[in-house]
C-alpha cells in the first residue's frame, strides 16, 4: 500500500504490525504489514475492522469540567491545584493514577517520573494488575527480573506447545494461526491445550485436558515429581538453581484426582512433556486471575526449571500479554511496586540512581496501592484525588458496583479519555479530550520484547491530545522541572537513557543503544540494545538476575477455588471479536454480528436443574451484584462452572457488566483479582415479554433487560421485562418518536406484537415482541434496515427472508459475512475440510480467526455421523 503509515494494532499483546491507508475522507483502509516480525501480514478480525473503528461521532472533543466544555488551561490548571491541594493537606500518598495497557510507552513514562520522582508516591497502578500482575510476580521470584525468556520464533521450533490458561484462538488469533501453520508444515508437532472449557483453541490440539477449575499447580507440581521420578531433570541446570528440594517436597502433596483428569490423559500429557525437549508453555489470564495466580505461575517456571528448558530454541515458559502495550508499561514501572527499567523500588541504590537521572525532588520509597486496594483507598476517603488514563475500571474492576461508588464519592476525578459517555467517564469532575489510535504516536511493546512503534495517520479531532502532554502540562503547573518535551521522541530518548543507568546496575532492561536512534524511521526491534546483549532469549546460559545469578525454584501449595452448597463458580473472559469495554470495537457492526449481547455459557445439566433453555435470561448473582444473561446452552464448559465474557456495560448491556459480580479477592503476592471463579448463584429470570428492536436511531429502552449492537445503519436492541407493557404501540412511539407505525401485527391473547417505522419510505425502525425468546432472522432483518419499503415477499414483519433466499443464520466468519447455516449445509453437501470451506464459501480465508469454529462445526458433524 503505497502511501500507508505503518503502524501497530492497539488490541492484544501480539502486537501485530499494521499498514493504515488514509481514505482522504477521515477513514482508513487497513492490511497487516508483511514487514513486521510478529505477524507476517496477518491480521484477526478486530484488526482487520480496525478502518471500521475510527468514526469521531461522538468523540469527546473538549475538556469539560462539571459536564460543560472549559478550556485547556483551566482544566489543566485544576488537576493541578486539586493534586497539590490534596498532597500539601493529606500527604503524596492521598494522590493516585489509575492508568492502563492502552497507553504508548511514553505516556506510561512521563506518569510515572511525575508519581514516583515528583509527587513522591507510588500510588500510580495500571489494568495490567488485572491482566499480567501474578506473571511479573512469578517471574521476579524465580528470575530476579520481569523477564520474558522467549520468542514468537520458539512457538514454530517447538516440538510440543502446551496451552494453559489460554484461549489463544480467540484471544491471540494471530499467534495461534502461527502455530497451527507450523503443525501443518512438521505434524510430528505436538498441540496439549489445559482448560477447563473446550475452547476453539481446542479444535487444533491433539490432546485437551478439561482440568478441575483451578487445579493448574496440582497439575504442575505432579509434572514436576514425575520429571524427578522419570529422571528428567538436568543434571547441567541445576546447578543454576536453587530451591529445588524444597519445590519438590510441596509438590509431592498434589493430587492426581484433584485434577480432575483421566488418568490415561494425565500420564499421557506427563510423559509427552517430560519426554519433549523443545517444549514451549503458553500461559494467560486463566493462570494469572487467581487469588494464588503467581503460585501456579511459579508452578510452571518450576518445570522449566528443572530441566532446563528455557532460553534456548523451541523452549520456555512464554507469558502472552492481554493487551497491546503491557509489557512497555511493566518496563517503565507502571505497577505500583516496580521501577523504571526493571529497577527495584525497594533498592536504596535504584532509587539514588533514578532520582539522580530525573533531578526529583523526592522519590517513592515503598511500594504504592495496587489496583483493589487503591480503589479501597478511594472509598474510605485515603485518596482525595484521582486521575485516571485510558482505562473503564467502573466496568473492569472487581466488584465493579463499588468500585463505581467510590469514585463518584471521590473528592476529585480526573479522566482522559477519548469517549464523554463510558460508564467512568461520567463519574469525572474534570475530563480531558485523549488522542486515540490512528491519532498518536509513540511505541508499544509485545508479549515478546518487540518495541514498535504506533504512528499518527490521522489528525486528532477537535481538541484530543496526547496524554504525554497533558501529564506533562499538569507536572508544569505544580511547579516541576523536567517535563518540558517537545514530541514523543524525546521522551523516547530519556527513557532510552535511564535504561543505560539501569544496564549498567545489572538490568536486563537495556535499549540505551536506541537513545540516539531515527525515532520516525525506527523498525520493529527486540529488547534489550545495550552493551551487553542485543536481542534474543535471555537465561539459556544459567545466569539470572539474582543477587547469587542462579534462578529460583520454589515451593508451591496448590489450592482450589471453593464455593458454598448452591453455588457455582463462574468464569469470566473474552470473546472472539469484541476488546475490553468495546469503546472501539462496538463502533464495528461487523464485529457486532458473531455475538451481539451477553451471554452466560451453562453446562446442559445445569440448565435442566435450573429449568433454563436457550435464549432464556438468567439472573445471576453474587454477594457483589446481580446480572440477567441470556442463556447459552452448551457441553464445552463443565458442570457448577458457567462462562460469561466481559465486554458488556452501561453503554451497551447494563445488566451485562459481569465484573460487578466478581468480588474483590486478590492474589496476596501479585495483588492480581480472582476473575475466573466468581461464587454465584443462578436462576431463571420470569420476562413477561421479550424484544428485537431496529432502528437507524441509537435509543434506550427502559426495561429491565436491554443489550444493544451495532448495525449498518443503525442498532439492534434485544429487551425483556418481569412487567407487561398496556400499550405497546404507544410504548414504541414514545421511545422511537417516530410517530405511529407504518404496519403492524399481532394477537395481544398470544402476548405477540409487530411493528414496523417508515420514514420517507424507509425502514426506519422494527419492533417485534413475544412472551418468549424471539425468534427471528436477526440477519436478514439487519439488512432491510434503512432501506425502502419491501415488497410482500421480504416483508420485514414476516421477520424471515422470503423462500428462495435462505437464512445464512448467525455470522461465523464475521470478515465474509458466512452464517452457520450455510456452513453447516456446505458440510452437509461434503465439504469436509476448513481449507475447502475456504474455497467453496471463502469461510475463514480472510483473517482466519474463525478457522477453529468451522473446524469445531465440522468435527461436530463427524461425530453425529458416528453416533448415528
Amino acid at each position: 500500500m503505497s502511501g500507508a503509515v505503518r503502524t501497530t494494532c492497539p488490541y492484544c499483546g501480539v502486537g501485530c504490525g499494521v499498514l493504515a491507508m488514509p481514505d482522504g475522507k477521515g477513514g482508513l483502509a487497513i492490511t497487516g504489514d508483511p514487514d513486521h516480525p510478529a505477524n507476517r501480514g496477518r491480521l484477526c478480525v478486530k484488526g482487520a475492522a480496525l478502518g471500521e473503528t475510527v468514526d469521531t461521532s461522538g468523540r469527546l472533543l473538549a475538556p469539560r469540567i462539571g459536564g460543560a466544555d472549559a478550556p485547556w488551561g483551566q482544566a489543566l490548571d485544576l488537576i493541578a491545584d486539586r493534586f497539590t491541594d490534596a498532597i500539601a493537606q493529606y500527604g503524596p500518598d492521598s494522590v493516585a493514577m489509575y492508568v492502563s495497557g492502552q497507553l504508548l510507552t511514553e505516556d506510561y513514562y512521563v506518569a510515572n517520573k511525575l508519581m514516583k520522582g515528583f509527587v513522591g508516591s507510588a500510588n500510580i497502578d495500571t489494568n495490567s494488575r488485572l491482566c499480567m500482575a501474578s506473571s511479573v510476580a512469578g517471574h521476579r521470584r524465580a528470575f530476579g527480573s520481569d523477564t520474558v525468556p522467549g520468542l514468537y520464533d520458539d512457538l514454530e521450533q517447538a516440538d510440543l506447545v502446551v496451552l494453559t490458561g489460554s484461549n489463544l484462538a480467540w484471544c491471540h488469533p494471530v499467534l495461534h494461526q502461527r502455530i497451527l501453520a507450523a503443525k501443518a508444515a512438521r505434524p510430528d508437532m505436538k498441540i496439549v491445550v489445559i482448560d477447563p472449557r473446550r475452547t476453539a483453541t481446542c479444535e487444533g490440539a491433539d490432546l485437551h485436558l478439561d482440568i478441575a477449575p483451578g487445579a493448574d499447580a496440582h497439575l504442575f507440581n505432579l509434572l514436576l515429581c514425575h520429571l524427578f521420578d522419570t529422571e528428567q531433570t538436568s543434571a547441567t541446570f541445576l546447578p543454576h538453581v536453587t530451591g529445588f528440594d524444597a519445590a519438590l517436597t510441596a509438590a509431592r502433596a498434589a493430587t492426581a484426582q484433584a485434577t480432575g483428569l483421566d488418568p490415561a490423559d494425565l500420564a499421557t500429557f506427563l510423559d509427552l512433556w517430560a519426554g519433549t525437549e523443545k517444549t514451549v508453555t503458553v500461559y494467560s489470564q486463566g493462570i494469572n486471575q487467581s487469588d494464588s495466580g503467581t503460585d501456579k505461575v511459579n508452578a510452571i517456571l518450576n518445570c522449566h526449571l528443572a530441566t532446563g528448558r528455557i532460553g534456548r530454541p523451541g523452549m520456555g515458559p512464554f507469558s502472552v500479554t492481554g493487551q497491546p502495550n503491557a509489557m512497555g508499561g511493566r518496563e517503565v514501572g507502571g505497577l505500583a511496586n516496580m521501577l523504571a527499567c526493571h529497577l527495584e523500588l525497594e533498592n536504596p541504590a535504584h532509587r539514588r540512581a533514578v532520582q539522580t537521572f530525573w533531578n526529583a525532588p523526592r522519590m517513592a520509597d515503598r511500594p504504592g496501592l495496587k489496583a483493589v486496594d487503591m480503589f479501597r483507598a478511594v472509598e474510605d476517603g485515603r485518596i482525595k484525588a484521582l486521575w485516571i488514563i485510558h482505562t473503564n475500571p467502573a466496568v473492569t474492576m472487581p466488584d465493579a458496583d463499588r468500585v463505581a461508588r467510590a469514585i463518584k464519592a471521590c473528592d476529585f476525578v480526573a479522566v482522559s479519555e477519548v469517549w464523554p459517555d463510558t460508564d467512568t467517564a461520567r463519574l469525572a469532575d474534570v475530563l480531558l479530550p485523549a488522542s486515540a489510535w490512528g491519532e498518536k504516536d509513540g511505541t508499544v511493546t509485545n508479549s515478546e520484547r518487540m518495541i514498535s512503534r504506533q504512528r499518527a495517520a490521522l489528525p486528532a479531532p477537535g481538541q484530543a491530545r496526547p496524554d504525554w502532554w497533558a501529564i506533562a502540562q499538569v507536572a508544569r503547573r505544580m511547579g516541576f522541572q523536567g517535563f518540558d518535551w517537545q514530541d514523543p521522541a524525546a521522551i523516547f530518548a530519556e527513557y532510552a537513557a535511564l535504561s543505560g543507568v539501569a544496564g549498567a546496575l545489572g538490568s536486563d532492561f537495556d535499549i540505551s543503544d536506541l537513545a540516539g536512534a531515527d525515532y520516525g524511521a525506527l523498525a520493529p526491534v527486540l529488547w534489550p540494545q545495550g552493551p551487553a546483549q542485543r536481542g534474543g532469549r535471555f537465561f539459556g546460559t544459567g545466569r539470572f538476575h539474582t543477587p547469587d545469578g542462579r534462578a529460583r525454584m520454589v515451593p508451591v501449595t496448590a489450592a482450589l477455588p471453593a464455593r458454598a452448597p448452591g453455588q457455582m463458580l463462574l468464569n469470566t473472559g473474552r470473546i472472539r471479536d469484541q476488546w475490553h469495554t468495546m469503546t472501539r470495537t462496538a463502533l464495528s457492526p461487523r464485529l457486532s454480528r458473531h455475538l451481539a449481547e451477553p451471554y452466560l455459557e451453562l453446562h446442559p445439566d445445569d440448565a435442566a436443574h435450573l429449568t433454563l433453555a436457550p435464549a432464556d435470561l438468567a439472573q445471576v448473582d453474587s454477594p457483589q451484584g446481580r446480572a440477567l444473561l441470556r442463556v447459552l446452552i452448551s457441553d464445552r464448559v463443565a458442570p457448577g462452572h458457567p462462562f460469561a465474557p466481559i465486554h458488556w456495560t452501561g453503554q451497551t448491556a447494563p445488566t451485562g457488566r459481569i465484573d460487578a459480580l466478581v468480588p474483590g479477592l486478590s492474589d496476596p503476592i501479585s495483588g492480581q483479582p480472582a476473575s475466573k471463579s466468581a461464587p454465584v448463584t443462578v436462576t431463571r429470570y420470569g420476562a413477561a415479554w421479550h424484544g428485537y428492536l431496529l432502528t437507524t436511531r441509537s435509543v434506550t429502552p427502559d426495561c429491565a433487560y436491554w443489550a444493544r449492537a451495532r448495525l449498518r445503519g443503525g442498532w439492534q436492541i434485544e429487551m425483556a421485562d418481569a412487567s407487561p407493557v398496556p400499550d405497546w404501540q404507544l410504548w414504541a412511539e414514545e421511545l422511537l418518536g417516530l410517530g405511529a407505525p407504518s404496519m403492524q401485527l399481532g394477537d395481544a391473547r398470544r402476548g405477540v406484537h409487530r411493528m414496523a417505522f417508515h420514514h420517507q419510505g424507509r425502514l426506519a425502525a422494527a419492533l417485534f415482541v413475544a412472551p418468549g425468546p424471539v425468534l427471528l432472522s436477526r440477519d436478514h432483518l439487519a439488512g432491510l434496515l434503512g432501506g425502502p419499503m419491501a415488497d410482500a415477499d421480504s416483508h420485514p414483519l414476516a421477520g424471515r427472508p422470503p423462500a428462495d433466499r435462505p437464512d445464512p443464520g448467525p455470522v461465523i466468519c464475521a470478515c465474509l459475512n458466512v452464517g452457520r447455516t450455510t456452513i453447516l449445509n456446505a458440510i452437509l453437501q461434503g465439504t469436509d475440510s476448513v481449507e475447502a470451506l475456504g474455497t467453496t464459501l471463502g469461510a475463514g480465508s480472510n483473517c482466519g480467526s474463525c478457522r477453529p469454529e468451522l473446524a469445531a462445526l465440522i468435527s461436530g458433524h463427524r461425530r453425529q455421523l458416528a453416533a448415528e
